[in-house]
């Protein structure tokens, strides 16, 4: 029996309309981080995932899992490496473990403002150092704001280097802090972040150091006295994709993560660093004793600092050295 012709070009019409439907199917992004659901990063996965899901027609979802939900800053590593988590957004510096000039983006006082974060970050740097993340498992879609980082403890005010002295701070779990801090003459111990609130409670650390909004979402103003503005190091996060998830989208699909991407920086930066001006003033309501420390004063810990960054700075890449000098002469100007 023959078909009409209007029928079969009826037919052959609507299988094409359907085909954009069925290529697209549903994707479910378990996006995991450590910072609480109040906190500027959380408001970053919640944006991304609105602008992911109006462009996809609401076939891309993401599932957002706060606080450390899914594991500390290694096992998130690990389980998006494996394919088992599809995104996360730790600090840049979790990743300095699996490609080691990460570690540039913690040398202390090399940015002075967040323009200056920026356009290190945004540019030509920061995606030299994105370029190192698929051989290891990994894609990023850029950077956000953390901020800069500052120091909490139990004991007295930062006010100069010596201060420091014989301070027991976490820090994150990376090579150029930890030698950072020795050079300060504090005993840094690293430890994972999820962990710390107990051992600031306990006492088995006398302080720490994150942005200011960290400090206020995560409460360690209960079992911390003083917060000292040493804006030591500017910290960001990076948004990190599974690349075993990653392979499997579609170069559409691919194409709106990174649209999304883009399109919350802007949002999240300008929260996080709404979030952390308000903060200081909400850590000293909560019985906090704050101070800032002097530009001198910051200079000589910066010259401290120094024999640890032109250390570190010769392990590393020469070529990736080199960028990141002529960036920081750029931006600086």
């Amino acid at each position: 029996m023959r078909i009409p012709v209007r029928f079969a070009l009826a037919a052959g019409l609507s299988m094409l309309l359907a085909l954009p439907a069925m290529a697209q199917q549903e994707r479910v992004i378990r996006f995991g981080h450590l910072n609480n659901a109040d906190h500027p990063v959380s408001f970053g996965v919640k944006r991304f995932g609105e602008i992911l899901a109006t462009k996809s027609g609401g076939k891309m979802k993401v599932m957002e899992f706060p606080a450390s939900q899914l594991g500390n800053e290694m096992q998130q590593q690990s389980a998006l490496q494996g394919g088992v988590q599809q995104m996360s957004a730790p600090a840049t510096t979790s990743l300095a473990g699996i490609v080691k000039e990460f570690g540039l983006v913690d040398f202390p006082f090399a940015v002075a403002n967040y323009a200056q974060a920026d356009a290190l970050l945004d540019g030509p740097l920061g995606q030299a150092l994105i370029a190192k993340l698929p051989e290891k498992g990994l894609v990023a879609l850029g950077y956000w704001d953390l901020g800069f980082r500052n120091v909490t403890n139990s004991k007295r005010a930062i006010t100069k280097p010596e201060d420091f002295d014989g301070l027991k701070l976490r820090v994150i779990p990376n090579p150029v802090f930890l030698d950072t801090f020795k050079a300060f003459k504090a005993n840094p111990v690293p430890m994972p972040f999820a962990e710390l609130y107990g051992a600031l409670e306990a006492r088995a650390v006398d302080g720490q150091e994150n942005p200011f909004a960290v400090i206020l979402s995560n409460k360690f103003y209960e079992v911390q006295k003083f917060v000292s503005a040493t804006n030591h190091v500017y910290a960001a996060n990076i948004v990190l994709v599974s690349k075993k998830f990653w392979d499997q989208l579609t170069p559409a699909e691919q194409k709106m993560m990174h649209e999304a991407a883009d399109e919350s920086r802007g949002y999240q930066r300008q929260v996080s660093r709404a979030a952390a001006q308000k903060a200081v003033g909400e850590l000293q309501a909560k019985g906090l004793q704050y101070n800032e420390v002097s530009p001198a004063e910051q200079k000589r810990m910066q010259q401290i600092a120094k024999p640890v960054i032109d250390r570190f700075a010769a392990t590393y890449d020469p070529a990736i050295v080199k960028l990141y000098n002529d960036e920081l002469a750029r931006i600086r100007k």
